[in-house]
């Protein structure tokens, strides 16, 4: 396919996502099904066409002065397939398969400025959420959600249990990998620049040997600062598909019990897979829904994980559709959740053990608001500031919180180059 011709195929899916409200992921494959003749690089290139133009659906809309399909495909085209303005005006030519010519508005909107632009503009955040950023990152919070509008790079993590950094890393030297900052067992891929493909790892041998994950070096993070040892019996309360838990289980050696939890059974259902992949053979996997057995196994954990529901605006570089699906009743709902998973974990913790909470949230509600929450709930539990847990294997110092804090840590792609998250640990005082 002709470039043109991929631009006005975003169009199409573009108009499929926001004018039906349907998840980009889902439109694109039914775009591909629908359009056989279009080959895996088309695909790609329209895939990241349409992303690109909504982590920037805000500023692009005020530029082009619409936010119409189009007019968000075409602003877009220049950076996805590394075109010039004049080459962009000049694909759309009305020819076969091409978008139609660019009326004088949309021709100066590729080259206008946001200098003017309100402030969540600029920083292509939804309005209502903006009060938050500036709160959480105060004149910093421009930069922050720019680099949350931006292309994310591939992270791994090692399988300690069956291989090295060093020797994954001369594995998949053809794809440029480079150490993560933060952790002894992270790698990463650079985020792919115009029409550049994502690498397709699950294809490498060494992943189907379990040398390595998929896993954002803000989650390895989490993992590491969980803390979970040889011989601990540990929970993870929110398993989801198993990334935390697999790396838990390489940290243990092998050693002690996870149990993993997860109330969605489709969420957890990866993780079979993961296991018997990674040798993972300390995990054992709780019923989803079954809180009676959840519950029935006491208050005898040294660590529990709660890897709670949120928003998920810590990672909308990678879901940017979500980005302008959020409303604030799905805020109040998932704080709620959050306050439900935190009350039974607390429960669960022994007297000496923690607590650790931990979101893909960059929003001071779902963080700080529901650990002071829990501390105002169970007055047995106290927070430990961040550096009591970095532990010596860690590649880096203790990083900065972005919100300042030193009783907990808040990740984020603008200051860590990692994906937002937020990592609170709280000890259960023994007496």
């Amino acid at each position: 396919m002709r470039p043109a011709a991929r631009i006005t195929a975003a169009i199409e899916v573009l108009e499929d996502v926001l004018g039906r409200h349907r998840p980009t992921s889902e439109a694109l494959a039914d775009w591909g099904k629908a359009h056989r003749i279009a080959g895996s690089g088309d695909r790609s290139a329209i895939g990241s066409l349409v992303y690109d133009a909504l982590r920037r659906r805000s500023s692009f809309a005020w530029m082009m002065n619409a936010d119409t399909p189009r007019a968000l495909a075409i602003a877009a085209a220049g950076g996805a397939f590394g075109l010039s303005v004049e080459q962009v005006i000049g694909l759309c030519d009305g020819s076969q398969h091409a978008p139609s010519p660019l009326d004088e508005q949309e021709r100066q909107g590729l080259t206008r400025s946001l200098d003017g632009a309100p402030l969540y503009i600029q920083a292509d955040i939804p309005e209502w959420i903006w009060p938050a950023f500036v709160a959480n990152f105060g004149d910093r919070a421009v930069a922050e959600g720019q680099a949350l509008a931006r292309r994310a790079p591939t992270d791994i993590r090692t399988n300690s249990l069956k291989a090295t950094r060093e020797k994954l890393m001369r594995s998949l030297a053809s794809f440029g990998v480079r150490p993560t900052p933060f952790t002894p067992t992270g790698l990463r891929i650079a985020a792919p620049a115009g029409t550049e493909r994502i690498p397709n790892l699950a294809a490498e041998a060494a992943f189907q040997a379990g040398w390595f994950e998929v896993q954002d070096e803000g989650s390895q993070v989490a993992a590491m600062l969980a803390g979970a040892g040889g011989r601990m019996q540990v929970l993870d309360m929110c398993a989801g598909a198993g990334g935390k838990t697999l790396a838990m289980a390489a940290a243990m050696g092998n050693s002690g019990q996870i149990y993993a939890y997860d109330d969605d059974r489709m969420r957890l259902k990866p993780i079979f897979e993961r296991l018997k992949r990674a040798g993972a053979r300390n995990v054992q996997t709780l019923r989803a829904r079954d809180t009676e057995a959840l519950d029935a196994l006491g208050a005898r954990f040294d660590l529990v994980l709660v890897d709670a529901p949120c928003t998920g605006t810590g990672v909308w570089r990678r879901r940017p559709d979500a980005k302008w699906r959020l409303r604030a009743a799905s805020l109040v709902t998932r704080q709620k959740e959050q306050r439900e998973v935190l009350a039974r974990a607390a429960t669960l913790v022994k007297p000496g053990g923690r607590l650790v909470y931990v979101t893909c949230s960059l929003l001071p509600e779902e963080n700080r608001g529901s650990v002071d929450w829990i501390l105002g709930e169970r007055p047995e539990l106290a927070l430990e500031p961040t550096a009591a847990r970095w532990p010596d294997t860690a590649t880096a110092p203790v990083p900065t919180s972005a919100d300042g804090a030193r009783d907990s840590l808040l990740l984020t792609p603008g200051s860590h180059d990692t994906d937002g998250f937020f990592i609170a640990s709280l000890v259960r005082r023994a007496s």
